[in-house]
């Protein structure tokens, strides 16, 4: 038995969603344990290609126990949608298990997130506008909706009405927003319950139950490291902790389950939204790694800023999270680039920063401090060992392995499952 939790090592979009794939054949279940519909993991095997947001990576395994924990925050309509999507792709989701503890994300959530993104102008945070951060206020101030409230339809309207009268209240005044029209959105969600019924279930001791039968366990995190509300770029953060800490909290199991955490990292750097990025590369390059990584947005289609592989960040996730193992992807984009750089430390007013810069200001303004390798040339997607690869790529990741400090446990040359070198299972 294993238990094993897969965290982003960056600023998310590291490929966990074809991770998790890759190890579903072998688990026996799946657990998504924090974020909403602002995630997208995109998947890509024998029975198709699948962008999914909440519902976790491995439903296309129909012999793995899927779940959605506690620390998710759902929109059932997009829950909803995307399970019509899934059947209608021939994808049972007959696996999937919903936890009743987990909170909702409410119309008026995703009114609120545009309206303040919209009044922040300049200095947005670069949401998703899709009311994850505000449902997570609720959550905090204990005004929250949580699905098992959708199986009782005077609890859930007690609740609503509680909540909804504050923020129409702010929304009206404030963002003078049309607040009309919200008491019947959410009433539409009761409409939706019984079709989600049969999902709802006490997931913590389900996961309980599985891991004193000595199942396969696997956490599934959804952004990154560096997107973490307490570890992250703060402000320029999700409103969760994607980091390995939070599985326990977010699934109701208890950390002395853990036995190894793999962090995800690409073989360069990308991040969605505003916020520092010291590695961030403009012109050609960069232009370069947008298009032969296809890097959009698998929730939102937005351009990803692209740049060099930033070690000192690397480091800081290893750190955080207690990585016990590398997961390399995407490093067949390299291919044809030329010469490749990666960032040891960072530079601010003379000084040489090795680790993330405790003050905001400082990471604002760094500037990375490279080393360059020699890069190859040829086409590696065909790569399933070690030895298929140039010495180039090999000598790259001997080289990120020593500088994060953890070793690398599996190295992705293609999107497709089959497109994996494994060094450790």
């Amino acid at each position: 038995m294993t238990v094993t939790v897969i965290v982003g090592a960056q600023w998310g979009d590291e490929g966990k969603g074809k991770v998790i794939d890759l190890l579903a054949n072998r688990a026996d279940v799946i657990v998504r344990y924090q974020g909403g519909n602002n995630a997208g993991h995109t998947v890509e095997n024998e029975r198709g290609k699948f962008a999914l947001h909440l519902v976790p990576s491995g439903i296309s395994n129909p012999d793995t126990l899927v779940v959605i924990g506690n620390g998710v925050v759902i929109d059932p309509k997009a829950l909803r949608e995307e399970i019509d999507r899934l059947e209608a792709q021939d994808v049972s989701t007959k696996n999937l298990r919903v936890s009743g503890n987990a909170h909702l994300i409410m119309p008026y959530h995703i009114l609120m997130d545009r309206s303040q993104e919209t009044r922040l102008g300049q200095k947005r945070i670069g949401t998703t506008h899709r009311g994850i951060g505000p449902a997570y206020e609720d959550k905090a101030a204990r005004l929250g909706i949580r699905v098992q409230d959708l199986l009782d339809p005077k609890i859930f309207r007690q609740k609503v009405e509680a909540s909804m009268e504050r923020k129409a209240e702010i929304l009206r005044l404030v963002y003078h927003q049309d607040v009309e029209g919200l008491a019947d959105q959410c009433e539409e969600y009761l409409a939706m319950a019984e079709t989600l019924r049969p999902y709802i279930a006490d997931t913590a001791l389900l996961l309980w139950e599985a891991v004193r039968a000595g199942k396969e366990v696997l956490f599934e995190g959804a952004q990154g490291t560096m997107l973490d509300i307490d570890h992250g770029t703060y402000p320029f953060v999700t409103s969760s902790n994607p980091v390995a800490g939070a599985a326990s909290v977010g699934a109701g199991i208890g950390p002395t389950y853990i036995d190894r955490v793999w962090g995800i990292c690409k073989a360069y750097t990308t991040r969605v939204g505003e916020g520092p990025f010291p590695t961030e590369i403009e012109g050609e390059t960069g232009e370069y790694l947008l298009e032969r990584g296809h890097e959009f947005g698998t929730t939102t289609g937005r351009k990803r800023r692209c740049g060099w592989l930033d070690l000192v960040a690397l480091r800081y996730a290893v750190r955080i999270n207690g990585l016990s193992g590398l997961v390399i992807t995407k490093l067949d984009v390299l291919s044809g680039i030329g010469e490749v750089k990666a960032a040891t430390g960072y530079e601010f007013e003379g000084e040489i920063c090795l680790e993330v810069p405790r003050h905001q200001s400082v990471f604002h303004k760094a500037r990375p401090r490279y080393e360059t390798l020699p890069g190859w040339d040829e086409d590696i997607t065909a790569a399933r060992t070690l030895d298929d690869l140039p010495q180039e790529a090999r000598d790259y990741l001997a080289f990120v392995e020593e500088q994060a400090g953890c070793p690398v446990v599996a190295v992705s040359v293609g999107p497709h499952r089959d497109q994996t070198i494994l060094l450790s299972t």
